[in-house]
């Protein structure tokens, strides 16, 4: 009886349905998080019968085909990356992209990633870095006797150093998209490295050809519905109950037959 391991299959799509949705649960208050969803596509098919067979001598055929489901499996878990809300923090540091792109992050290996995690401090060098260390890319340096850092909304950063009236200009904060966001491999840490399946990225100013806008002051939420995901979790929860009962009915169905024989 195929019922028992078709099943079976659903049990185990289910369960990774729920550890999604609690990875979600986790990281609603994640900053520059975004949620997950899994995907799930029926595994091949038992053919007991060809639709269009013939039925008959007299030409007749057979509308419909008897097949046979082998079950289910997982096709992938995409994340959604729609914006999330945006929450005032009054921190000259705090940077939120209102729009598409990321933040590019340089890594110790010199490698790349990306972030939409905007929440900036300054190293003991001056430079802006992530809460990990990792900079800024490309880097900028604060001078030592700031008193104020301003941010414009594509991206330019200045600052007024002691007395200064007028204030002077330390460089510009790119940003980088991807032809498919949710190709990226998420690394832990609110960090994405490029893939195959991204495609490289993209470089460029901001409110440009695409990308979205800064801005300071402001750091993104996560796009994660707490109301929907408790609801898929329920809906999962019941899901998971259906298929273990088919299994229970099925080994009932099978120990009235040992008992015919």
């Amino acid at each position: 009886m195929k019922a028992l391991g078709i099943a079976a299959t659903g049990m185990g799509a289910q369960q990774l349905n729920v550890e999604v949705i609690a990875n979600n649960i986790a990281n609603a208050n994640t900053t520059g998080f975004k949620a997950g969803r899994a995907s799930f596509q029926d595994l091949m098919y038992q053919s007991i019968a060809r639709e269009g067979a013939p039925t008959s001598l007299d030409g007749t055929m057979r509308p419909v085909a008897i097949d046979i489901g082998l079950g289910v499996q997982a096709a992938g878990v995409k994340r959604l990356h729609t914006q999330g809300g945006l929450t005032q923090t009054g921190n000259d540091l705090d940077l939120a992209i209102e729009g598409r792109g990321y933040f590019v992050i340089e890594m110790p290996d010199g490698t790349e990633a990306y972030t939409r995690d905007g929440s900036f401090s300054l190293s003991p060098e001056g430079e802006i870095v992530t809460y990990d260390g990792y900079r800024l890319s490309p880097g900028i340096v604060v001078p030592e006797n700031t008193s104020k850092i301003e941010i414009s909304n594509t991206g330019t950063v200045s600052a007024y150093t002691g007395t200064d009236t007028v204030p002077q200009e330390l460089g510009e904060i790119t940003l980088a998209e991807f032809i498919n966001e949710a190709g990226l491999r998420a690394q832990g840490d609110n960090l994405y490295l490029e893939s195959a399946a991204s495609g490289p990225a993209v470089i460029g100013p901001a409110g440009e050809d695409g990308m979205g806008l800064m801005r300071q002051g402001f750091t993104e939420a996560s796009n994660v519905d707490t109301v929907k995901q408790i609801t898929d979790l329920i809906v999962a929860q019941r899901t998971y109950e259906m298929n273990s009962k088919a299994i229970t009915t099925a080994d009932q169905m099978l120990q009235t037959i040992n008992q015919i024989r």
